[in-house]
């Protein structure tokens, strides 16, 4: 088969699309000078089908399939930016280029077709810019950075659950700043915020349905490195909920305890009796698993022991997993009272998630109390929880209910049950 006439690959839009590595843009451009599909399959060593998928728009981002691509469509791999030992045309060795004014021209064509509603066909999509480099040198200022940005994605979080990847992003890029020189104050303060970070990366990894135990590993080594004790019991804490909410309170109640030892010679920071009572409360959750109802109640007792609510997220939550213990020990009626407090605590701010999960015990409770209007308050919350991107909203709270639901008779309540389990195992996204 007659190889491809180098001449169709010097237009702009070819060099561009080239730069771009946009293969689909390279396929099509190659059709309207006659290349058919057949003869850049087996140029390429690709099979058709694979071909015409690219055409349709997928995109082709193995390195190894991009070389072979540009061995067999006899392109220097240096146009699409895959070595540095060839010349390409009208550039020093190894430069890939893109002209400013080929850059402009793309962005008006662009966006004609964006106004006008015309198909994109023939305008690649040029290169997105590389990182920035790392500082040369830090200060407070991006210490501050972390912890605002820490705190815009924990809102985010709360409010529609998940979040794992952009607090993965955050944390990875943020991380390498410990590379960089900076006072020793600083180097401190930054692993600091970067601990706490982590730990929420490490949090929402597990409500969007992943493994975080990497993220607060990496939290507990910055913690003990900058000796930030009420760091590391907060980390034990995240951690501590997530191996009690996946069935391992006996390993939780181990990180648990590690973390209120941590604690203990820092009782005049005025945060440590807020963290002391989170961790005696997930404590008690983990006790409760196991069947402990003596040591959950003694947990319980405890967490409220010199301590009070800072605001209403805090009294929600403390209400919550109350609710959740005295769920677990059968006491219902305490158990209901405690989740309809979170319920309203919760609906006091921008909490959607905790709100959600909270509708989700209290129409348990209900349910399996046989109540009337626990049937109305489950039909309600299970359209709510289809909306979220918590996986573990579905897992750990929905699962619940819909167990309750399939254990009470009627067509109505089954065909209820049935709406919920399908929630409980769709995807994120929808049902």
């Amino acid at each position: 088969m007659d190889p491809i006439d180098p001449e169709f690959f010097e237009g702009d839009e070819m060099r561009a699309a080239l730069a771009a590595r946009d293969i689909g843009t390279v396929y099509r451009l190659l059709g309207r000078v006659g290349v058919s599909q057949r003869q850049i399959a087996h140029l390429t060593d690709q099979s058709q089908s694979e071909v015409s998928e690219i055409l349709k728009g997928r995109r082709v981002r193995d390195v190894w399939v991009l070389e072979r691509i540009a061995d067999g469509l006899g392109i220097p791999r240096a146009w699409m930016g895959l070595s540095y030992g060839e010349d390409r045309p009208g550039t020093a060795s190894g430069e890939v280029e893109v002209s400013e004014d080929m850059k402009r021209r793309v962005l008006v064509a662009t966006t004609s077709a964006a106004a006008l509603g015309q198909v994109f066909l023939g305008l690649p999509e040029l290169a997105l810019p590389t990182a920035q480099a790392l500082p040369s040198r830090l200060d407070m200022t991006h210490v501050h950075t972390v912890r605002a940005v820490t705190e815009r994605l924990r809102g985010v979080a709360r409010y529609y659950g998940g979040q794992a990847d952009l607090f993965s992003a955050a944390a990875t890029l943020y991380t390498q700043w410990m590379q960089v020189p900076a006072t020793d104050a600083v180097t401190t303060a930054l692993a600091v915020a970067l601990a706490e970070l982590h730990t929420e990366a490490g949090w929402c990894s597990y409500d969007a349905g992943l493994d975080g135990t990497g993220h607060f590993t990496r939290a507990l080594r910055l913690g003990g490195k900058a000796r930030d004790a009420y760091g590391i019991a907060n980390t034990t804490w995240h951690a501590g909920m997530v191996l009690v909410r996946t069935g391992h309170p006996n390993h939780a109640l181990k990180l648990l305890q590690l973390g209120g030892f941590q604690l203990r010679p820092h009782a005049d920071d005025s945060r440590v009796p807020t963290l002391t009572a989170r961790l005696a409360r997930t404590s008690a959750a983990a006790y409760a698993r196991m069947g402990g109802i003596d040591e959950a109640t003694r947990c319980l007792a405890e967490a409220g022991e010199g301590w009070e609510p800072r605001d209403a997220f805090e009294r929600a939550g403390a209400d919550f997993v109350t609710a959740g213990v005295q769920r677990d020990l059968g006491r219902l009626n305490t158990a209901e009272q405690l989740t309809a407090s979170a319920v309203r605590a919760y609906g006091q701010g921008h909490y959607r998630r905790g709100h959600t999960v909270a509708e989700l015990l209290l129409a348990e409770i209900h349910v399996r109390a046989g109540e009337p209007r626990g049937l109305t308050l489950a039909h309600q919350v299970i359209e709510t929880v289809s909306t979220l991107q918590s996986v573990a909203a579905r897992r750990e709270w929905l699962t619940p209910l819909v167990t309750a639901l399939e254990a009470r008779p009627g067509t109505d309540t089954q065909e209820l049950a049935r709406t919920a389990r399908q929630v409980a195992t769709s995807r994120i996204g929808g049902l």
